[in-house]
């Protein structure tokens, strides 16, 4: 069992240094379309709405990086990933970046050779069970069934947190979240554990949300960001600034309505800068000047896109908390532009 999970973590390594050394800008520029890895269906992050049209949190990452380099933020392959296939994905080349909840963790950064390029979203493990079950904490699951979903970080959290309180579960694999959801609803387990944002937003799509209750405990830090292969520090760049266009617009106030007035018109020079009115930061990651300026216009800046797909005004109705700027006493900061 050592032998093949040591085995298995080299072949992706071997085909993340591979696929790198192509250089996956010029092949994004060359191909004239993004392959983004995406989940399989999160409603609010990544899924595809009656019209067959991609939408969500994650979703408007990879147009503004489309936006950004392709001068077109439809130009994207949404590329529908599970846990256990979107790290091969990244690795041999049939996605440029992977942009699904996917937790920046040592093991995914070094052994697997990727890089995490920044946090769009900062989440912890929670549980959600049904309001009949009667239960207001998850401690007091001892025997639960809980339906998990393989090759991702709940599994080794899971069990940490039920070993480390002395009690006992069977868990029910599912390898994706359409599937927790039908196991769930069917009684197949009596909880379902991943990311809190992805519990409010599966249970956002319930018929009878208000039967289904997340308990109290988050047991965990899960990270949440883009990332890219190892020794593409080019494209790695590209995507990492981008990211941090989005941030650093709600911080400066440059929303998707007033991106060319403020071009325009800013007194303000890190404004300046960002929206490519003076220096050279587009040349420098090879891009024209305007490449930030059509990544917000995209979709909008990190604020218009978390209130748009997963806010407080969304069926998700999530709070900012820990995903408010760091001027309002969050975690989301970007590195200036200068």
């Amino acid at each position: 069992m050592k032998k093949s999970v040591i085995l298995g973590a080299l072949t992706v390594a071997g085909l993340s240094v591979g696929a790198a050394a192509a250089g996956t800008l010029d092949d994004v520029k060359a191909r004239g379309k993004l392959n983004c890895g995406v989940t399989t269906g999160l409603v609010g992050f990544a899924a595809p709405d009656a019209n067959g049209e991609w939408k969500g949190f994650d979703v408007a990452v990879c147009r503004a990086i489309a936006a950004a380099v392709l001068n077109d933020p439809t130009a994207v392959e949404f590329v529908p990933t599970t846990g256990k296939t979107r790290f091969t994905a990244l690795a041999s080349g049939e996605i440029d970046v992977l942009a699904r909840n996917t937790t920046w963790t040592f093991s995914r950064d070094v052994d697997l050779k990727f890089t995490f390029v920044g946090v769009n979203y900062y989440d912890g493990q929670g549980f959600m069970v049904p309001k009949a079950l009667g239960v207001s904490s998850a401690k007091d699951l001892d025997g639960a069934t809980v339906c998990i979903q393989t090759g991702t970080t709940t599994e080794l959290n899971l069990a940490d947190f039920f070993r480390a309180n002395n009690i006992n579960y069977e868990p029910v694999p599912i390898e994706t979240n359409a599937e927790a959801q039908q196991q769930y609803l069917a009684g197949a387990c009596d909880v379902y554990t991943t990311d809190a944002s992805g519990l409010a937003a599966t249970r956002a799509t319930f018929e009878a949300p208000g039967d289904h209750v997340l308990l109290p405990e988050i047991i965990s830090k899960e990270p949440l960001g883009p990332l890219v292969r190892h020794g593409d520090d080019e494209w790695g760049d590209v995507v990492r600034w981008t990211l941090n266009a989005l941030i650093t617009a709600e911080e400066l106030g440059v929303t998707s309505a007033n991106v060319n007035e403020m071009a325009a018109n800013t007194g303000n020079p890190e404004v300046a800068r960002l929206l490519g009115t003076e220096g050279t930061l587009g040349e420098m990651l090879g891009l024209d000047a305007e490449w930030s300026k059509r990544a917000i216009a995209a979709g909008g800046n990190y604020g218009e896109v978390f209130a748009k797909n997963i806010g407080e005004e969304t069926p998700i109705g999530l709070a900012r908390g820990l995903n408010a700027q760091w001027t309002d006493g969050g975690l989301i900061y970007s590195p200036p532009f200068r």
